[in-house]
């Protein structure tokens, strides 16, 4: 694979696999750094990268080890909770709202981070980076089916936890 096919391939799923990262690392430096790692070992296999049948799977699939792997090395690893909005706030938004929107935000994350690793996967690749069923079951492995099943467990648990604790801080 030569530079041109490179570029064409592998650098338009570097915006999908740093959010990947980021969701897994909940640091941006620690994102940023398994995204220059994960591409440098595409580089280094890139004469062998025409054997596979999605690079962005491959791609997706070395974020997620890597990721694992940087997890269960780091006893003290710093934590980013805080919501970025910066892109969210729009013009005459109340203070209250934003403060509303940061919280809920804050809440569903933490939420998601309590999913087993598959459910926050499936989850995340579904419905945050738009992948298809298919696209997922080559990162996965695992059949159409049991994705379907994974992700409406996953959802329903976070709908589930949401709620429970909205109508607990409302004192319902």
């Amino acid at each position: 694979m030569d530079l041109q096919t490179f570029k064409h391939k592998v650098l338009p799923v570097q915006g999908r696999l740093f959010r990947l990262a980021r969701l897994f690392l909940r640091n941006r430096e620690e994102a940023e750094d398994t995204l220059q790692e994960v591409l440098m070992r595409l580089w280094t296999k890139r004469q062998h990268l025409d054997t596979y049948h999605s690079v962005e799977a491959l791609a997706v699939q070395m974020t997620k080890n890597l990721c694992l792997d940087k997890l269960k090395s780091q006893a003290n690893r710093t934590r980013d909770d805080e919501a970025d909005l910066s892109g969210v706030r729009a013009d005459g938004v109340s203070p209250y709202d934003q403060t509303e929107l940061s919280d809920s935000t804050a809440l569903i994350r933490r939420i998601v981070e309590t999913l087993p690793e598959t459910q926050k996967l499936i989850l995340h690749l579904r419905d945050v980076e738009e992948y298809t069923f298919e696209e997922i079951e080559e990162v996965t492995g695992l059949t159409v089916n049991n994705i379907r099943v994974i992700l409406s467990r996953a959802r329903q648990r976070v709908r589930d936890s949401y709620l429970k604790t909205i109508n607990y801080e409302a004192g319902f």
